[in-house]
């Protein structure tokens, strides 16, 4: 019996490790395609032993990079502060301020604003955007970015803030603390963890975005992931170059992942029991 589990408990390393191994052997291969030259990439009998270079990750570099990565950084950094600004104050409300039931219903509210997909509301963002005369303007861009991270910021906050000991808070309200100062002095702080796991998606998000990049900015205020399109022409497509670019562009999301990983577990399931 005992050796008998000590089979299927190797039998379900193995098969985990093989579903790990084919999640991530796409982004291996893009990865691998990023060091080659064009016509490695583009051989009918793709190999994994090649000469290296870094002629790709060069041309990337020299073919306006800055600008996009400028416009990248803005767009996702501003968009998850203001939407942090916003989010935490509503969700502070939501639990300490509203009956359960009100609060509930407004966290509906919120979430549902996500269920509508994107392509529906293009046509009228982009008249509203286009009347207001923001098109290809990185403020729209920080607008949009905004809306799309607010309801998870709420949800992810509202989750950590019913996990907060309640005894600290009834001790900070006999003290005389203002609500402005329990929220920033004591609820802040000890949420730290799933703000931080609600900043990190938010960051993400905005980062990764195509849809809204492509249809308001494309070309002023382009994004990193518009200047994969960039790489495909009228001549083709460019496979080499354009892995060697996403190669560069999920570097910022794979360290944040990495760096936060701890806490962007806690905030996803963060109030699940609740």
């Amino acid at each position: 019996m005992v050796r008998r589990k000590q089979w299927s408990q190797a039998l379900l390393t193995f098969v985990t490790y093989m579903l790990v191994l084919a999640l991530i052997f796409p982004v291996l291969w893009m990865v691998l395609t990023g060091f080659k030259q064009e016509a490695d990439a583009y051989s009918s009998s793709p190999s994994l032993f090649f000469q290296p270079t870094l002629d790709q990750f060069s041309l990337a570099l020299n073919s306006g990079f800055g600008a996009y990565l400028y416009n990248s950084i803005v767009a996702s950094l501003v968009s998850t502060f203001v939407a942090m600004l916003l989010g935490i104050p509503a969700a502070y409300g939501m639990v300490f301020q509203m009956r359960r039931k009100s609060s509930n219903d407004f966290l509906f509210f919120v979430l549902s604003t996500r269920f509508m997909p994107f392509a529906a509301i293009l046509i009228p963002l982009f008249v509203i955007v286009s009347r207001l005369n923001l098109l290809d303007n990185l403020f729209i861009l920080i607008i949009v970015y905004t809306a799309m991270n607010l309801p998870l910021i709420i949800w992810m906050a509202r989750s950590y803030f019913l996990e907060l000991p309640k005894d600290v808070l009834e001790s900070a309200r006999l003290d005389g603390t203002s609500t402005l100062r329990m929220m920033v002095s004591i609820v802040v702080p000890m949420a730290a963890p799933g703000l931080v796991a609600s900043a990190l998606l938010a960051i993400i998000f905005a980062w990764n975005d195509f849809f809204f990049a492509l249809m308001l900015t494309y070309t002023q205020s382009p994004t990193l992931p518009i200047m994969v399109a960039v790489f495909s022409s009228n001549q083709g497509l460019f496979l080499a170059k354009v892995s060697a670019l996403a190669t560069g562009i999920i570097i910022v999301p794979v360290i944040l992942g990495i760096y936060a990983q701890r806490h962007l577990v806690r905030g996803l399931t963060g109030g699940a029991i609740k």
